[in-house]
């Protein structure tokens, strides 16, 4: 008993010395590579945006491609930590990508979108998605490189590579990835390497549209750190449109936008609004709530829904509407949120 205790430990120690072995964070302000269509002679591949001009964006969280209705995830206190299978991520990637199809966007920022992971039977997702939108350019950024974790014991999470990818019609000049601060102490070793995107898109006025690709922190301590988050971005934002630029975020921000939902989580507060500086203003759906919490498989009747995905917007874009697609949860445990706008002239 002693021989396997000690060796219980030794192999506890070395975990842990690999885990912190394995801790990096990715530089701030790290170049993007935008992809080009595979099609580079597409009329839209290379377009310039316009003012007075009728545009949208969709945002869509995919969960990894998890999500069925039937799965429930255990950072929400559910059974899964992955997905149910390698068919039910196929399934659930190929149906959303023909659902953003469907929709149509000059714009589409998705997140949780895994690369090489055990959680997603390491299916490339970012390939898929891809290959299904082969007339748009597309940029990506890694907003989670885990070592392997062996929680939790009954079905680990395993090694995970992940991030968030936009995709676009228009003609990109650059992206980069901004850094976001994290919680410290042991839980930097799991959190997602948090991160926006801003890419860069000129227009024939000659200002550009800095377009933000959002994922902030969840399941934190006490929601404190993604308000911080929050701050730094609005301040990127105002930023940029005192410079008579165009700013434009999309994304899953984990806080409850509208404020409504009463959902008691520490993680999912109101958003921070006294943070919103003067030309910067919020734009949650109202017709739907756009996430549910999966402690358990989703039943319409019984499901904790939650609004966190949305839209936050310079006042130069004029917001013509901003709704929820309802898909009853059936690929993801989000649903996507469309905002449709047009870029004023100045």
């Amino acid at each position: 008993m002693c021989i396997l205790l000690g060796i219980l430990i030794h192999a506890l120690l070395a975990y842990i010395v690999y885990l912190y072995a394995s801790y990096y964070r990715i530089e701030d302000n790290q170049e993007l590579v935008v992809e080009a269509p595979v099609d580079d002679t597409t009329t839209g591949a290379a377009a310039v945006l316009a003012t007075d001009t009728e545009y949208s964006a969709v945002t869509y969280n995919i969960g990894f491609g998890a999500y069925l209705p039937d799965y429930s995830f255990f950072m929400d206190g559910g059974e899964h930590a992955r997905a149910l299978s390698r068919e039910a991520v196929e399934e659930n990637i190929s149906a959303m990508a023909a659902r953003v199809r469907e929709l149509d966007p000059d714009f589409a920022l998705l997140q949780e979108v895994d690369v090489d992971a055990d959680r997603s039977w390491h299916v490339d997702e970012r390939a898929m998605l891809l290959e299904a939108f082969p007339e748009m350019s597309s940029s990506f950024a890694v907003n989670y490189d885990s070592p392997y974790l062996f929680y939790p014991f009954h079905e680990p999470i395993g090694r995970s590579l992940s991030g968030i990818l936009t995709l676009t019609g228009a003609r990109v000049d650059e992206a980069v990835r901004r850094s976001l601060p994290l919680e410290s102490g042991l839980t930097r070793l799991t959190d997602l390497d948090r991160c926006y995107t801003v890419s860069r898109l000129p227009l024939a006025n000659g200002a550009t549209l800095c377009l933000y690709n959002v994922h902030l922190s969840a399941y934190t301590s006490d929601g404190s750190i993604s308000t911080e988050q929050a701050r730094l971005l609005l301040a990127d934002m105002a930023a940029e449109y005192a410079q008579g630029n165009y700013a434009l975020a999309g994304g899953d921000f984990n806080k409850d936008l509208p404020g409504d939902s009463g959902a008691d989580y520490a993680w999912a507060q109101p958003f921070p609004t006294e943070f919103l500086t003067e030309g910067i203003a919020l734009y949650a759906p109202e017709n739907a709530r756009t996430s549910r919490y999966a402690c358990e498989p989703y039943d319409p009747a019984t499901a904790v829904t939650i609004t966190l995905d949305g839209f936050l917007a310079s006042e130069n874009i004029e917001v013509l509407s901003c709704e929820a697609i309802e898909e009853g949860f059936a690929h993801s445990d989000h649903e996507p949120a469309v905002l449709r706008f047009r870029l004023m002239e100045g």
